[in-house]
């Protein structure tokens, strides 16, 4: 599962820039994002005179299916499985029509060790950013009011990701990220990028037990752990 990322700000708008999205982003660097939260996402929209342009958007993350009668228990759907977009009810039409890119800088997973949790940071080479390939809905409440939503793909774990966790979200390298929101391109054509990411272009690190709580949202997540010292369980920086 995918339930923590990090996003710094100047990554966000060198995405931006990437897929030729103007203007400059004032979002803050985040270390710590979670569920029900609102985050950065990238999308497709239609424009005056038929074409579309990639808009910025922020969804809370945590989809809720535009036909649900009333809203999700929780933060929604996180997650969705990559392997059942095309029947799932609540993905199968946001996988046609919906895709979206959530940009990140790495993203958190936990290996157990008895009854402790280790986070683990995720990132590219060089630290340099991706995107994560997602979805985004928009629902409508009794109420009458709308708010829109989204949820990070997830697949099969790479060799790196193994020995931590049983999946891991779909990344996409900057270049692909017109691809995965083309509204022309065929569901074959999205699958090649729903694979795992190839483990020898991801590095991986054991980090400080700051990211564990939820209230902790500062660089010092990103502190260095040994990794004997992971491993064993016996981690003590304070929260």
């Amino acid at each position: 599962m995918c339930f923590r990322y990090l996003l710094l700000r100047e990554h966000l708008n060198k995405m931006l820039e990437q897929l030729g999205v103007r203007g400059v982003s004032e979002q803050a660097s985040r270390y710590n994002i979670t569920p029900g939260t609102k985050i950065p996402a990238l999308r497709r929209r239609p424009k005056a005179g038929g074409s579309e342009e990639t808009e910025p958007a922020m969804p809370r993350w945590g989809l809720v299916p535009a036909w649900m009668k009333e809203e999700a228990p929780g933060a929604g759907l996180v997650n969705a499985r990559a392997e059942s977009l095309e029947v799932k009810p609540s993905f199968r039409e946001a996988f046609r029509s919906r895709r979206c890119l959530i940009p990140a800088s790495g993203f958190y997973e936990w290996k157990i060790a008895g009854r402790a949790r280790l986070p683990w940071l995720f990132q590219l080479p060089d630290a340099e950013p991706f995107f994560l390939a997602g979805l985004w809905d928009n629902w409508r409440a009794p109420d009458g009011g709308e708010f829109e939503t989204c949820a990070v793909i997830t697949t099969e774990p790479n060799r790196l990701m193994q020995p931590i966790h049983h999946r891991m979200p779909a990344i996409l390298p900057l270049e692909a990220g017109q691809a995965w929101l083309d509204p022309e391109a065929r569901p074959e054509e999205l699958r090649r990028w729903l694979m795992p990411f190839p483990a020898e272009q991801m590095q991986a690190r054991a980090v400080s037990l700051r990211v564990n709580s939820v209230a902790n949202d500062d660089a010092a997540c990103l502190r260095p752990v040994d990794t004997a010292v992971a491993d064993s369980g016996q981690q003590t920086f304070a929260l």
